[in-house]
C-alpha cells in the first residue's frame, strides 16, 4: 500500500499540474489551433514549470537549503515557493499573456493565487498541501472548460475527482499532512480557479 501511494504522489506530483492544465486546455478547446502553436505553449510550459524547478530542487539539496523532495519544514517550503511563484508570473506575463488565450492565462493566474495562498500560510506555520492544491485547481479548471465550451467530460472529472481522493489519502496515510492542511489545500486549489471565472468564462 504505502508504495502504491507514495506512486500516486510522484504521479500527481504538483509540478506536473500546469503542464497537465494546458494539455487539457488544447485537447479540449473546440478552437483550431496548429501543432506549432501547441508546442509554443506546451514546450515552455514544460521547461518553466517541471524541468527549471527540478533543477532548482538539485541546486537547493547540494547547498543544503532542503534536504529532501518531501520539504517537511515550513522553513524549506519557502524557497521552492518564491521560485515557483516567478516561474509561474513568467507564464502568466510572457509566455500565455491575456490577449494570446484567455483560458490558459487565467488558469496560471489562478495557479499564481494558489501557490501564493500557500506561502502566506507558511509564515503561520501552517503547511498547506500543495499536492490538494494543484489537484483542486485543475479539477476546477476542467469544469470551467466543461462549462465555457459547453462539452461533456464526465468520465474525465470522474477519473480525476479519483485521483484527487487517491492523492489526499496518500497524503494522509504517508503522514505528509495533517486532514486539515489537505482540506484547505484543496479549498485553495478550487478558490483559486473560482475567482478567475468572471474574467473568462
Amino acid at each position: 500500500m504505502r508504495f502504491f501511494l507514495n506512486c500516486i504522489s510522484y504521479i500527481f506530483h504538483p509540478i506536473f499540474i500546469p503542464l497537465a492544465g494546458t494539455m487539457a486546455y488544447f485537447v479540449l478547446t473546440p478552437k483550431y489551433s496548429p501543432p506549432v502553436v501547441q508546442a509554443g505553449n506546451i514546450l515552455p510550459v514544460f521547461i518553466l514549470t517541471v524541468i527549471i524547478p527540478i533543477i532548482t530542487f538539485i541546486i537547493l539539496k547540494n547547498i543544503g537549503v532542503v534536504h529532501t523532495i518531501a520539504m517537511s519544514s515550513a522553513k524549506e517550503r519557502k524557497y521552492p515557493f518564491y521560485i515557483s511563484i516567478i516561474l509561474l508570473l513568467l507564464i502568466v506575463y510572457k509566455v500565455i499573456p491575456n490577449n494570446y488565450v484567455a483560458e490558459l492565462h487565467y488558469f496560471f493566474a489562478g495557479l499564481v493565487a494558489g501557490t501564493f495562498s500557500a506561502l502566506l500560510l507558511l509564515f503561520v506555520n501552517f503547511k498547506t498541501s500543495i499536492h490538494l492544491v494543484g489537484m483542486g485547481s485543475l479539477l476546477m479548471y476542467l469544469i470551467n472548460l466543461s462549462v465555457h465550451f459547453e462539452i461533456n467530460i464526465t468520465i474525465a472529472l470522474s477519473v480525476l475527482i479519483i485521483a484527487t481522493g487517491l492523492v489526499a489519502s496518500s497524503r494522509l496515510y504517508l503522514k505528509a499532512h495533517k486532514k486539515a492542511e489537505v482540506i484547505i489545500g484543496f479549498f485553495i486549489g478550487v478558490c483559486s480557479q473560482l475567482l478567475t471565472i468572471k474574467f473568462w468564462l
